[in-house]
């Protein structure tokens, strides 16, 4: 049996690879930006953006619900992490206290504010959890220092994370806020983050010491990683560009193997890539305002997936599919 094994896994990994991914287009009846979106299963969707815009679907992009968190009109949901069906963080992003976390336990129907940030210099960009209880945010550096705030109680309390188990930050890092997707967790303590420096955070221990490491992916005020991923605690891949060149593709993309210690540069994405999502197995989908591409090695080739841009996706959990969204309250479903 051990020496067919290799065989049947090679077919189905060419079966994969000769399935042509296809876009479907669904009607969200929205029309602010979205940059957040959370696949719970094949039916169960949350996407957010501007306006505090959030909207549900429970009918695999049929029918979406639009959901109102009070007093919150004006926000920018950039990231919403959705832990079950009826279970869901929201995070908008801006100086001050524009940078907000909310969550639900009632699929939407109410929203408690759980962190409102106070400093004028801290900007919220993105979180993740590792399960209902425990989990991440990152903010822009401040004096030299990372912003991350870590939670152990599903959100009651926030704290931030000591200094003394933070490597220092460069002069003004930070990470982009695009896609809600700049943190990847693993197990039950593993994280990495993406930064705009082309620089990765790592950490072991659930949040409390962090690593640094680089990419060798470029960075500029407009250019490096704005998105990270991780099939396992080894392999992962971190995706990003030029957002003000979108159709260009140079050194936009890299790979590990050893858990983000050290870094390859890959090629063959179609251009600046706002979001990496692992989809099972040994398969990432990357997808940008300009298109999509999708890997079935772990990132180390890609081929398009033609269709639409989008800022952001997420893949359903042990489906071939994932739901993308974008401009102007644009979602898709993509099946490979």
């Amino acid at each position: 049996m051990g020496k067919w094994m290799p065989c049947i896994l090679t077919a189905v990994g060419l079966a994969a690879a000769a399935t042509a991914p296809v876009w479907t287009i669904l009607v969200s009846g929205v029309t602010g930006r979205l940059r957040g979106i959370s696949v719970v299963s094949e039916k169960v969707v949350w996407a957010s953006g501007a306006n505090g815009t959030i909207v549900r679907t429970a009918d695999g992009g049929l029918h979406w619900k639009p959901l109102s968190v009070p007093e919150a009109g004006s926000l920018d949901f950039r990231d919403i992490d959705a832990i079950d069906e009826r279970t869901a963080y929201a995070l908008s992003i801006g100086p001050g206290e524009a940078s907000r976390i909310y969550k639900t336990n009632d699929a939407g129907e109410h929203w408690t504010l759980q962190f409102q940030n106070r400093d004028p210099k801290v900007f919220l960009d993105a979180m993740a959890f590792w399960n209902g209880q425990r989990g991440l945010a990152v903010g822009d550096s401040v004096d030299g220092r990372f912003v991350i705030l870590h939670t152990v109680n599903g959100g009651v309390t926030w704290e931030r994370a000591a200094e003394n188990g933070l490597p220092p930050a460069l002069s003004e890092e930070g990470a982009f806020a695009a896609s809600g997707t700049n943190i990847a967790v693993q197990g039950t303590r593993h994280a990495w983050i993406g930064l705009g420096s082309g620089r990765v955070l790592r950490t072991e221990d659930g949040g409390k010491n962090w690593q640094v490491f680089v990419t060798g992916i470029p960075s500029s005020p407009s250019a490096g990683i704005f998105s990270i991923a991780f099939q396992d605690t080894r392999r992962g891949v971190a995706v990003g560009g030029d957002y003000k060149q979108e159709d260009r593709a140079e050194k936009n993309a890299a790979v590990t193997e050893d858990g983000g210690r050290s870094w390859r540069i890959v090629r063959g994405l179609g251009g600046y890539r706002s979001v990496v999502r692992w989809a099972g197995g040994t398969t990432f989908v990357a997808v940008g305002p300009s298109g999509a591409d999708i890997s079935y090695d772990s990132g180390k080739t890609w081929r398009a997936a033609s269709g639409p841009g989008f800022h952001t996706f997420d893949a359903a959990p042990g489906k071939r599919l994932g739901f993308g969204a974008g401009e102007r309250g644009l979602v898709g479903r993509l099946e490979w």
